[in-house]
This record gives structure tokens, sequence and C-alpha cells, in this order.
């Protein structure tokens, strides 16, 4: 799942102790928020938002959208492969509270329950939820199909025509994970998400169910269990992450925000892309 920071001001007080940072932890967090806070801003008040009228708007939004979706699960393999033990023989982690974040992260992430009951990934529920909806689910199986390796995404995603502020915004994120550092990618995956969508969404559906007697249970169901996990759990887990891969050096604290900033850009970028299509 494209999953979402909440506010960053004090994310935690709003959830259980076991997600509650030190106050030198909770400093940096805020200052970081300071410094995305235009970014975050400009996202939150894009015309992108209003455009989204009717479930046709829902249907080219997430054709592009879904892009983001996938690359989401990369970041978190990427955190997993980092932060856990994925080799053997198998070795205990540097820092199991990490690793334990990790973990539940995947668990949620790549094999959540369906509205079935049966496990799925949040792609793959998404993918489910183009289909209620009619979109087009074919280029983005393409690309995931043809990738190999990090190098190849920008190659491929090329040669199949994805649009430039797709392209931009897969660069941004497999550039992090290209770093090969923890914290650059911990702060792709937390703060260079949106939190507008899933309600905006459930808004046009419920419209439309009242207007035109259509329900998409599929896309209802992603929806609500994106707010349920991302509000919850993951947003200050994520949070929590991010301060314990930094801890009190200055230098990973500035390439977080430094990460966060360029992950926000290019989301920007494809906002940008999805009005230009929802205009025409």
């Amino acid at each position: 799942m494209d999953t979402t920071a909440p506010p960053l001001a004090r994310p935690a007080e709003a959830h259980t102790d076991s997600h509650q940072l030190p106050p030198a932890a909770q400093r940096r967090l805020d200052e970081v928020a300071a410094s995305i806070k235009p970014l975050r801003d400009r996202l939150a008040s894009h015309r992108v938002y209003d455009l989204l009228r009717g479930v046709d708007d829902i249907r080219i939004f997430s054709e592009s959208h879904v892009y983001a979706v996938w690359d989401f699960m990369s970041l978190l393999k990427a955190l997993q492969q980092h932060l856990t033990c994925v080799t053997v023989p198998w070795r205990p982690s540097a820092d199991p509270k990490v690793a334990r974040f990790v973990n539940e992260l995947v668990l949620d992430e790549e094999t959540d329950l369906a509205e079935d009951g049966k496990p799925a990934s949040h792609f793959v529920l998404y993918l489910a939820a183009m289909g209620d909806l009619g979109a087009d689910t074919q280029p983005v199986l393409s690309l995931v199909g043809q990738t190999t390796d990090l190098a190849s995404v920008a190659v491929v995603a090329e040669r199949l025509g994805v649009g430039a502020g797709v392209q931009q915004f897969l660069g941004a994120t497999f550039g992090a994970i290209g770093s090969g550092q923890a914290h650059r990618i911990a702060s792709a995956f937390t703060f260079g998400r949106e939190d507008l969508l899933p309600d905006v969404f459930l808004n046009v559906l419920a419209r439309a169910e009242r207007q035109e007697g259509e329900r998409y249970p599929k896309f209802e169901y992603y929806l609500r269990r994106h707010i349920e996990l991302d509000g919850d759990e993951h947003g200050p887990i994520a949070l929590k992450m991010v301060a314990q891969l930094c801890g009190e050096d200055d230098q990973r604290w500035a390439e977080v925000t430094e990460t966060a900033r360029k992950a926000l850009a290019a989301r920007l970028a494809l906002w940008d892309e999805i009005e230009d299509r929802l205009s025409r």
C-alpha cells in the first residue's frame, strides 16, 4: 500500500504509549516536519483533489497512482533487507526494535487480509480495486513484469512510455533505495506519501452510490483498510523507526530531510501530471 504519514506535530499523542518518543527524538521529527511543511501544504491544497468529482476521475487517477502503490512495496522490502536478517545463516538484527517495526509493516502490507479473508498484498488489493472501477492495470503490470533490478526500472518505464511525472516519482523512490542507506529509505517511506486520498475517494464513491446506485466494494475496502492501518499503526511506527535510525547523528537527520523533500517534490510532479490528465 501507498502508506501515509499522519500530521507530524506530536504524532504519538493520539496513540498508545508503545509509540511515544523521547523529547529529543520528537524535537528532531518536529524539525523535519517544519522543513517539509511548505511541500506538504502544497500537496494538501493541490487542485487535483477538486478534480476528483466522479468515478471516472478516480479511474484515471488510479492508473497513475498505482505506480506509487507498487514502489512503496519496494521501499518496504528494502527496509526489510537493511534492518532485518533475510539471509542464511541467520544472524540477529542489530536493532531488534526496528526489525520488529519493519516485520509488522511487512505482515500488514505484503500479506494483509482481503475482504474475503484471504491473504493479499496491498498492491494486489489495489489492482483488484482498479478492476472494480474498470481501470487499466496492464501498463503497471508490464512494468512490474519487465523490471529485474533497480537500474532497469527507469529503462523499462521509459520504454513503456510511462508518464514523465510517474518516471520522476519512481526515480525519487528508487534513488533513495539505491543509496543503500536505511535512514534515507525510511525517510522516503515515512514522509513521501499522501494522507488525503482515502477520504477524498470515499466521498466520491459515496456520492456515486447515492446518485447512481453504484458501489465499488473492493476499492472501499482498500481505502478503509488504508485509513485504519496508516492512522492507527503504521504512521507512528514509521516515525519511531526514523528516529531510532538517526539517533543524534546530525548528518543522518539532514539526509532524512533532504530525502523527504525530494520525495514530496516528486509527489507534486506526479499530482501535476494527473491534474493535466483530469483537465483534458
